[in-house]
């Protein structure tokens, strides 16, 4: 049996890789931070060097 710990971060833009323990989650989806978690209100990114995910 293998255990996903890592996958990558529900947000449709983001190239992020989250680890299922640091992750934020909603909805039952894994996301990086708030930012992608909320849906990018405002239009920021997650902030992670080399993502340019934005709504």
């Amino acid at each position: 049996m293998t255990t996903v710990t890592q996958m990558k971060c529900a947000c449709s833009d983001c190239l992020c890789i989250v680890n299922l323990n640091d992750a934020i989650m909603k909805d039952g989806k894994a996301y990086c931070g708030d930012a992608c978690a909320n849906g990018h209100t405002g239009g920021s990114g997650c902030g992670h060097t080399g993502c340019g995910c934005h709504s």
